[in-house]
Formats: C-alpha cells, structure tokens, sequence
C-alpha cells in the first residue's frame, strides 16, 4: 500500500504536536558514525550510513506537494538523525569492514573518511528546482566539525536552507567532559561560526546558530558547568531550554553512569571513579549554571560559587557570572524551589490515577440506592500528544 504520510484515521481530527513537527520533512539517510556516548543510534541505526536514492528522496517531496494537506510550499527538513552525512563513509570497504574505532570523527576526522558533501549539495539544489516548492529548510542536528571540511556545502547551506537560526550541538565547552562525549573541541565550533557569520553576511541575511549543551553527563564537575556558563556568556548566549542527562538503553554514557567507570579505556580496579551527578541537588545545580541568568537560580548559584571558592563571579562587573541577591527579582525562597524529578512528578500523578480508579471500583459496587447513580467502571487514560481517549467497551 503506498505511504499515506498520515496519522492513522483512528485519530480523526485530533491535534498531535509530534507529527506537526514533521509532516513536511524529508528522511535521506539513517545511522551514524559520531559515536557519542550519551547517544545509541549507532547500536539500533548502525554505523554505516544507510542513503536513499536521490530519485527517492526527490518523489516524496513532490508528493507531500500534491497530496499534504495545508502544504504552504516549505518542506521543513531533509535530514536524518544528523543533517550532514547523506552520502559519507570510509573510502576503503576492507578498512570499513575491520575498523573497531567507536566513533569516524574523534579526536579529529578519520583520514580515510569521505568528507566530501557535493551530493548532497546537489540534493538541496534539485529539490529546491522543483515546481510548487518555495523553500527547503534544514532543522536536523548539523554535525559542523564535517561541514567545516567542505566550505561550499556551508555556504549553499547558509545561503538557502537556513530559516534564520541553525541548530549545532558542541554539547559542552570543557575538555575533560567532552572526551567522556567522544565530541570536538570548541576549535570546530569557532571554525564553523566564523564561516556562518562569513556567508550570511554574504548572502545579506540576519541568522543566528543555536548551540545545544547537556548538564550532568558522567565526567562533569561543578567546575566544568560554571567554565561552560562563563564559556556562554562570554558569547552572549541565554539557554531558554537547556537538558540534563539522562541515562538511556544502550548508550555508553549509561554505562559510565551506572559503573562510574569510563569503558572507552582499559578499565582497572585501581583506577578511581568518575565524577557521576546523581543526587538532585547537584543535577539542579548542573542545569542553573547553563541558565545563570535566571533570577529564580540565583539563591543556588551564590551557594555554589562561594563553596567552591569563586565569590569573585558574583558581582555587577562584566567578569561576574551573577549578580549579588536582589529580593525584588528573586522572590521566592530558595527552599520553594527544590528539585522535583520526572519520574517523582510522574510517580505522583501515577499514585493520582490509582486512587481515582480505586474510588470508581469501589463506588461501582457499593449499592445503589434509589436516588443513587451508579458509576461505570472503566480505566482513566492519560493524555499524550493530544491524542483523542481510547474507546472502552
């Protein structure tokens, strides 16, 4: 049956915010051989790139042209779960098939990686060519350290597929972290923003890059998180929603996490332990440095900088990283402001959800009297992404 591109009809007219976000976008590849630790598409996607056909890629777009509803001519994204490694791989199948090495891009570009972006320039270039489009954006994760090895890939990509901000993820600032990452140094980073900046001006448009971080990964310290806000300062960045880490099935990082142990070297029993953030209070910590300019996280940074002997970054001075307190802005006691993790929230509405089912099991069979309305059985169901309530029989 061909692809309907649709949510299931069983849904009707509800609103699901998931497939809003990708109703107009393209899949072009799948897997990758970044080998970050916190992230598991290389063990479930693989490490080598899986292409489709350029002819593919190009029917469905003009298939979401002739059969999307509301389709306003702007395809959202042509991507996968890295913007920018359609086509790439080993130049030798033998040296492919035997290497071992959990990630093609750390320390530096493997030198026997292709890292040569001409198709999927061309790719842009032909889908941009197509009748009834009006504009190709690219919202997938770029991976810039490989885009900086083919400048006119940036600028085709800076010039015509940039809708005013771009999405990068250095991950972190600190060295120490980032090898526990398997990601770049900052060098990459200032590489490609010199070159962003470079074409935009070039082409004669206002964008901006949009840096993604992670808080807590195992192998960060309180020191390496306030180094990182500085780090984000210093370049006038203000994270509005920042993550912490989270351990997930299959990702390297979730080892470290539960071992304390870092398994991408020999592991010893003489060697010492990594420095794993567990405890709420320090995962909290973690995430109010990326968001140092919020006046609700400035109780919690104060205490922090003072114990760990850096009163100095509290001040008005361009070198502070806080202010000192202000009771007009921070209102709230810092006490009001504890952590509540995910999993307590959802525990709670969990223990919720079963006293409600408890109180209709027992009101279904206690008598019913004359004037009593008898209350049907049945399960609540929570609501996700706008999904419409099952039907129970």
């Amino acid at each position: 049956m061909p692809y309907a591109r649709l949510p299931h009809p069983s849904y009707g007219d509800a609103r699901i915010p998931a497939y809003d976000m990708i109703k107009f976008s393209v899949n072009i590849m799948r897997g990758g051989f970044g080998g970050c630790t916190f992230c598991s598409i290389t063990e479930h996607e693989g490490r080598i790139i899986q292409n489709r056909s350029e002819e593919s890629i190009l029917r469905e777009v003009e298939a979401i042209r002739d059969t999307a509803p509301n389709f306003t001519g702007v395809i959202s994204d042509l991507g996968g779960p890295t913007a920018n490694m359609y086509r790439l791989s080993c130049k030798d199948e033998k040296i492919e098939k035997n290497c071992r090495k959990p990630s093609c891009v750390y320390p530096d570009v493997c030198e026997n990686l292709i890292t040569d972006h001409s198709n999927l320039t061309k790719l842009y270039r032909k889908a941009r060519d197509i009748k009834g489009v009006k504009k190709i954006l690219i919202a997938s994760g770029l991976r810039y350290d490989l885009a900086v090895k083919d400048p006119e890939y940036v600028k085709e990509l800076v010039s015509h597929h940039v809708g005013g901000y771009l999405k990068i993820a250095p991950e972190h600032s600190e060295e120490g972290v980032l090898s526990k990452m398997i990601k770049p140094g900052m060098g990459s980073y200032d590489q490609f923003k010199a070159m962003f900046e470079q074409f935009s001006q070039e082409a004669g448009k206002e964008q901006y890059l949009i840096p993604y971080f992670i808080a807590a990964h195992p192998g960060t310290k309180d020191e390496d998180m306030m180094n990182l806000a500085l780090w984000i300062k210093s370049h006038g960045y203000r994270a509005d929603q920042v993550q912490a880490f989270y351990p997930s099935p299959m990702a390297t990082a979730t080892t470290m996490y539960h071992t304390h142990k870092d398994p991408l070297h020999k592991v010893s029993r003489a060697e010492g332990d990594m420095d794993i953030v567990k405890s709420g209070k320090q995962r909290k910590l973690h995430k109010a440095f990326l968001r140092y300019h919020d006046p609700k996280n400035g109780v919690l940074l104060r205490e922090a900088l003072k114990s760990m002997g850096r009163g100095d970054l509290i001040g008005k001075g361009r070198g502070c990283l806080i202010p000192p307190f202000n009771a007009s802005l921070e209102g709230r006691d810092a006490a009001q402001d504890s952590y509540h993790s995910a999993r307590k929230k959802n525990s709670r509405l969990g223990n919720d959800s079963v006293k409600r089912n408890n109180h209709v099991a027992a009101a279904a069979k206690s008598p019913v009297g004359k004037n009593s309305k008898r209350v049907s059985k049945g399960n609540f169901q929570t609501q996700h992404t706008g999904l419409p309530p099952r039907k129970t029989k």
